[in-house]
């Protein structure tokens, strides 16, 4: 397992869309695992080139995002921003060396890009050949962590999950609307509803992307596909409901698996407690169950209501 890049004391990283919601939390990390940076490079647009973020106790200036660069020097670059900003700096900055972590759909199901969450399948990052890891959807990646310890045992036949999706999720300005709404809701004030084709407070949206023929979103068909790519499981049989909630932050998942050796429930609760990552936090008796609002903000998948069908 190999990403190609000299181990080295600290690092050149890059963030690029630094500015937005998932740039941020990109920053945050950096600083929470005090990852060795020898030096952080922020790309966004030119809006906000010249203006700084704050990392690791250091104020760093950011740069406009420009073909030219310049690249090098950079061991590893996050990418979260569009994806037509992926589509086109992806390969740049692999052709230049640069690790490449990108967080679009762009590369996803590209038979020579790995598509990797690092407790399930960190032996794909062997496959890197083109410099691109791409990182899972969302919600696609607690999922896998849940399933591995699970299928690895008792041969998963069949997943059934519904997605409950907060408006992070979508971004900042949908975060913001859902604060507006709420606060004009309890004002008796008119609602107006612009990131959502609906009101999002207080409601539920069954629907996240763009529906296709066969009346799946976007969203349910990432999960499919990306699940059988990680789990390099192609005939595992998975459907999918993606639910947008008015939740600020913290996505949530009801999973109903059908294993090809039956399991009790006290079986897969250990199974899930061996899992690196996987937090079992089950004791409805006691009311104890995972709820976004003690989760939000941890990097844990926890795991809660497990019984037999």
């Amino acid at each position: 397992m190999s990403t190609g890049v000299a181990k080295k004391a600290k690092y050149t990283v890059a963030v690029i869309g630094a500015t937005g919601v998932v740039g941020r939390e990109s920053l945050e990390i950096l600083e929470e695992r005090r990852f060795p940076l020898e030096r952080l490079r922020l790309f966004a647009s030119k809006r906000s080139a010249g203006e700084s973020l704050s990392c690791q106790g250091r104020e760093w200036t950011i740069e406009e995002l420009t073909p030219q660069g310049p690249f090098q020097g950079i061991d590893f670059a996050f990418i979260s921003a569009t994806d037509a900003v992926s589509r086109e700096y992806g390969p740049r900055l692999g052709e230049a060396g640069v690790v490449v972590i990108d967080d679009s759909a762009v590369f996803r199901m590209d038979a020579d890009v790995p598509l990797v969450v690092p407790e399930v399948n960190a032996h794909a990052l062997a496959a890197a050949r083109r410099r691109i890891i791409a990182i899972p959807n969302c919600t696609t990646t607690p999922l896998v962590m849940v399933l591995k310890p699970l299928h690895e045992v008792a041969t998963i036949k069949r997943v059934v999950v519904t997605t409950f999706q907060s408006v992070s999720g979508t971004g900042a300005a949908a975060m913001a609307e859902l604060l507006d709404q709420a606060k004009a809701l309890l004002s008796f004030k008119e609602v107006k509803a612009e990131v959502y084709p609906h009101q999002i407070a207080f409601n539920c949206l069954p629907h996240i992307g763009s529906f296709g023929e066969g009346g799946d979103c976007s969203e349910e068909t990432k999960i499919v596909n990306e699940t059988r790519k990680i789990l390099e499981a192609p005939g595992l049989r998975i459907t999918a409901t993606a639910v947008r909630v008015p939740v600020m932050r913290c996505h949530s998942e009801a999973v109903n698996i059908e294993t090809e050796r039956p399991l009790k429930p006290n079986e897969a609760r250990a199974l899930l407690s061996g899992m690196p990552g996987v937090i079992v936090f089950d004791d409805p008796v006691r009311k104890l169950y995972p709820m976004p609002l003690d989760v939000a903000g941890k990097d844990e998948v926890y795991v809660g209501r497990v019984r037999e069908d």
